[in-house]
């Protein structure tokens, strides 16, 4: 590994790097770059891991705690790795009274998981929202961009099932 154009070690060889040096170089000098070039290093690794986030500081001379700040700011930027699928489980309150709770912990339980989290082999990534607009449908969660409702305990782990 040399020195990069960002002006870390970068391994030039490694598509994700390339991907991101590019970017790099398409928001260099572009004022109000820092969001958009977050998001596109987190779709180029999943995440933001802190290597790629001071790789950005320095592309775009800023000191490191602002753009960690930006990062942990935002409820769309992620530090650790997600998993494939993205289980949504509604607990709003259309969803708790018709038992989201129960849903939840069962899904929790099937997936190993103390709470919200990602389970190790990368599989699922176990999150909570205030709703998801299908309160017609409550109980429901929302498995990547699919949205399920009336759900069991039982109907929710079988959803889980057509995730590999």
């Amino acid at each position: 590994m040399s020195a990069c154009c960002c002006g870390n070690f970068c391994d030039r060889e490694d598509p994700k790097q390339r991907a991101l040096q590019a970017a790099i170089a398409r928001y260099r000098g572009v004022a109000g770059a820092l969001i958009p070039l977050l998001q596109e290093a987190q779709e180029i690794y999943g995440y933001l891991p802190g290597e790629v986030m001071e790789q950005v500081a320095n592309a775009l001379n800023l000191p490191f705690s602002k753009v960690f700040g930006v990062a942990t700011f935002y409820a769309q930027f992620h530090l650790k790795p997600r998993g494939r699928n993205i289980i949504r489980v509604c607990t709003g309150t259309a969803c708790h009274v018709r038992g989201a709770n129960s849903v939840l912990e069962s899904i929790r339980e099937a997936l190993g998981l103390k709470g919200e989290g990602t389970t190790e082999d990368l599989r699922y990534t176990l999150e909570t929202v205030a709703c998801l607009g299908a309160c017609g449908l409550a109980p429901a969660m929302m498995v990547n961009e699919d949205t399920h409702g009336r759900l069991t305990p039982a109907k929710a782990l079988e959803v889980l099932k057509q995730y590999p």
